[in-house]
């Protein structure tokens, strides 16, 4: 078996992973929403999830 194949099945998993992760914050963020624009950011928010993630663990670890 070559090395592609074996990396090939590690992004796959990644993306099912990250797939996952998105639909779990459209119900989250959705959950939380009470009117139309926020159920439009809901969404947005349900697929930049990671950046805010991200930039929150920084913005903890800078204070």
């Amino acid at each position: 078996m070559s090395n592609n194949t074996s990396n090939a099945g590690s992004a796959a998993s990644g993306g099912a992973i990250y797939g996952l992760g998105i639909f779990g914050a459209w119900v989250f963020f959705w959950q939380q929403a009470d009117s139309f624009w926020e159920y439009v950011w809901a969404v947005v928010q349900g697929i930049l999830w990671p950046a805010f993630m991200v930039y929150e663990v920084f913005k903890n670890l800078a204070s």
